[in-house]
């Protein structure tokens, strides 16, 4: 990683392969198809016709927690570092890299003084401060809350133990940040350019009070974009992007605006694209199949995994039921569901941990090789199982009913899933229930579901930023699987082993093959989006960690 005019070299990264190794793998970076952003000249109209599958939940850096929300707040934001166009952290709002104390607990971080909000006003340490402390505070109820326990007194903060202003974050001067981690973090320099650690000045979010972010007139920004026409979180369906005049890097901008419309059918989206009325779609299935070679057809391999959850929260559940799990597992044929129903260059999933995002500090071993793969289809096996489960639970019959989002693919990637269940496993009953975006996410975080699909992709370039959701108490281990020697060996990797680079890989990989055993989650598959995007379109960067996409390289060339 370079760092040039950085004071000292000695970040916690340099600690570690794993991290580095995700970087130079195919975990992001510059689309083919747009061009390098480095090469060409922007000509014609700068605007860029993007549509998404969603609405925004939330434009709360706070409160969001989804893909749609980040990707936007981190082109309207930015924090002390940003991912560059191959998914590298550089200083961003920070002048230079940070001067880490020799036992990789301190960051002292200088801020550029050019920097600026929006409004004008200038971006200071104090907004930082504010911005963390907020996100910790338990009357935030932020779920974004625990990334912030690697930072010294995170955890006793969210927990109530603490007061706010005992986090590790401290402003030494309007430009100068110390921040005091609790352990030595590997990952941390990723975190710093990840929107939950992005800045938010005091003064904008007391004013607004519980309509903070409501809508894009609501909230002031420091990023190379502007959010507008946003109004409402979980309803509108379009908004944009506007390049921001007061963004201390806004030469490098091309882009005027950036206009996102949500279309939730494939067929629609291709019909926009085809009628020269939007840039950028997402394709599936049938339509991914018959477009893939197309020149203006990419395919982009995501740092994410969809999987099923079983609600396990009350103690009669029949999903406590390990053999029921993996019945559940076993009739589902991932190769069919990738080539056939999804189409879209996703692959199977081999375990929760997606493929080239970590590698081994000793053998540069891709983490998703280290254990045996049992996310296989065998239907006697799953028929085996069943037996043993009704069996167990004094049960000939069972009601299952799925909760999925409600765009086209997801309806025919459950759809699929309630056949093939239905079809291998007799006597279990599936149904299925589309709802919206915002609506499944409130209905998984309420525990209102048998079983639900959801999934999750990298925060940073880590196996942790998995395998730490499923520990017991986590906000998103939504159907509550517990065990205790799993538990144990992610706090082994956490604390114990923190600064021991292989031990740690070792408890890590030890605490996925637990979960796979058990069957705690029912990995599907490692996600691709399939887009057609305008030759015109030059320098969309894509990342597979973090938020998804950056567009202050792209431009347009007529």
């Amino acid at each position: 990683m370079k760092k040039s005019g950085a004071k000292k070299i000695t970040s916690i990264l340099l600690l570690s392969t794993l991290v580095l190794a995700a970087c130079g793998s195919n975990s992001g970076g510059t689309d083919t198809s747009g061009g390098s952003s480095s090469s060409g000249s922007a000509s014609g109209e700068q605007l860029f016709r993007v549509v998404v599958q969603q609405e925004m939940p939330s434009a709360d850096l706070s409160a969001a927690t989804d893909t749609i929300s980040f990707s936007a707040l981190n082109n309207v934001y930015e924090g002390l570092y940003r991912l560059d166009e191959n998914s590298k952290p550089q200083p961003a709002g920070a002048v230079e890299f940070a001067e880490i104390s020799d036992d990789n607990l301190t960051y002292t971080l200088n801020l550029r003084e050019d920097a600026k909000w929006s409004d004008g006003e200038p971006v200071v340490a104090a907004d930082y401060v504010f911005a963390w402390q907020r996100t910790v505070n338990p009357e935030t109820a932020s779920e974004y809350a625990y990334l912030f326990e690697v930072v010294k007194n995170g955890a006793a903060i969210s927990a109530g133990e603490k007061e706010l202003d005992e986090l590790g974050i401290k402003a030494t001067s309007d430009y100068e940040l110390e921040i005091t981690l609790e352990k030595p973090t590997a990952y941390f320099d990723y975190l710093l350019a990840f929107p939950s650690f992005f800045p938010q000045r005091q003064s904008v979010v007391e004013e607004f009070g519980k309509e903070y972010a409501s809508d894009s007139d609501k909230a002031v920004y420091n990023g190379p974009f502007t959010l507008t026409d946003f109004d409402g979180p979980g309803t509108d369906t379009n908004w944009s992007y506007t390049k921001n005049e007061e963004y201390w890097d806004k030469d490098t901008v091309q882009l005027d605006k950036i206009n996102v419309d949500v279309v939730k059918e494939a067929p629609t989206s291709l019909n926009l694209f085809q009628d020269g009325q939007a840039d950028d779609v997402i394709l599936n299935g049938e339509l991914a199949q018959q477009m893939s070679n197309d020149p203006e057809f990419v395919s982009q391999k995501d740092g994410r995994t969809t999987y099923m959850e079983l609600n396990q929260r009350d103690a009669d559940s029949p999903y406590h039921n390990e053999n029921l799990r993996k019945a559940i597992s076993y009739a589902i044929d991932r190769d069919a569901l990738v080539n056939k129903i999804l189409g879209d260059g996703s692959v199977i999933s081999k375990g929760l941990v997606p493929a080239e995002l970590s590698f081994s500090p000793s053998d540069n071993k891709d983490f998703a090789e280290e254990n045996e793969n049992v996310l296989t289809h065998d239907a006697d096996k799953a028929k085996e199982y069943w037996e043993k489960a009704k069996k167990e639970l004094g049960i000939e019959t069972l009601d299952m009913d799925i909760v999925h989002d409600d765009t086209d693919s997801t309806k025919k990637l459950t759809e699929y899933i309630q056949g093939a269940l239905n079809d291998t496993l007799d006597g279990l009953n599936v149904t299925v229930t589309p709802v919206p975006f915002s609506v499944r996410l409130d209905r998984g975080n309420n525990g209102e579901f048998e079983a639900i699909m959801g999934g999750w992709g990298a925060d940073y370039a880590d196996p942790s930023s998995f395998l730490d959701l499923f520990v017991t108490g986590n906000s998103y281990n939504r159907g509550h699987y517990s065990n205790k020697e799993y538990d144990k060996l992610i706090e082994a990797a956490s604390v114990t082993h923190a600064a021991d680079t292989e031990a740690r890989w070792d408890d890590m990989v030890d605490a996925e093959k637990v979960l796979m055993d058990h069957m705690g989650v029912i990995p599907l598959y490692q996600k691709a989006e399939a887009h057609m995007r305008s030759a015109k379109v030059k320098g969309v960067v894509a990342h597979a960690a973090g938020a998804q996409y950056d567009y202050k390289w792209t431009y347009i060339e007529e």
